[in-house]
């Protein structure tokens, strides 16, 4: 019994080291901006309020991908989410956004179909032929893009760097949480 317990003990402390060594390594990423071009910004949706109006979330990854788009980062932006409980389109509520923000309609390309991160993804490899890209920069929240990134990479997509919105809420601490296992099951 007592071999047990230490061995119990030793397992727990190797999980809270893996927790934490993991949660600071995607902190770290999804903060870092490389600072890199690419033909694409990918930006993952969020919620889109009950009468319309975007979400300070999602309107701070749209910034941050309007930025890339201003400084001649990037050429195009995919806006990517699914049809909310709110009853709107994620990405044609992200792309009326940029329209008013003065990115040309021509050079946004819309999927109201990424209803979860793998479904953008594999929605944004799809339309590679077609769009002619062959590097992106993933806008999300930052605890997001570390996940995002390597769903991508295990669709051999490699070229993918990212950007995150300076933007926080106490509820971060939830999604750092849960992107632990998320991480590792999809």
């Amino acid at each position: 019994m007592k071999i047990l317990l230490k061995a119990l003990k030793y397992f727990s402390f190797l999980i809270v080291v893996w927790f934490l060594s993991h949660t600071i390594y995607i902190v770290i990423d999804g903060l870092s901006d490389r600072q890199q071009k690419a033909d694409i910004a990918v930006i993952l949706g969020s919620k889109v309020n009950e009468d319309g109006t975007l979400s300070e979330r999602l309107k701070q990854r749209l910034e941050s991908g309007l930025k890339l788009y201003k400084s001649n980062r990037v050429k195009k932006i995919l806006v990517s989410g699914g049809f909310g409980k709110e009853k709107y389109y994620e990405g044609d509520k992200m792309k009326e956004f940029l329209v008013q923000k003065g990115v040309p309609d021509s050079l946004i390309i819309v999927d109201n179909l990424g209803n979860n991160t793998r479904s953008t993804v594999e929605n944004t490899l799809k339309m590679r032929s077609k769009e002619k890209f062959n590097s992106i920069i993933v806008v999300s929240q930052y605890f997001h893009v570390t996940r995002t990134k390597k769903l991508f990479d295990s669709k051999g997509f490699e070229n993918v760097s990212s950007v995150s919105p300076n933007y926080y809420e106490w509820r971060d601490l939830y999604s750092i949480v849960r992107e632990f296992p998320a991480y590792y099951t999809q």
